[in-house]
């Protein structure tokens, strides 16, 4: 399984804040599923703490952030 956190606007945005999903191979391939439609396309993205592109490959136990992009100066 993989542990799928949603941070500040997205958590209202998809319904949860923390979620346990099926491994799947890639994070672009998770973020197909039809539970995070809803997501921006500017999200940003991390696997195990560790900021990520879709390209990223996935294994079981992984925890994947979704955080909305930071503004500001």
């Amino acid at each position: 399984m993989l542990t799928l956190l949603a941070f500040a606007r997205y958590r209202a945005l998809l319904g949860f804040d923390r979620l346990e999903v099926p491994v799947v191979a890639t994070l672009g391939e998770l973020l197909a599923d039809p539970r995070l439609e809803a997501l921006p396309k500017d999200a940003l993205l991390a696997v195990n703490q560790s900021f990520a592109d879709r390209t990223a490959a996935l294994k079981a136990g992984d925890e994947v952030a979704l955080l909305p992009p930071v503004s500001g100066g």
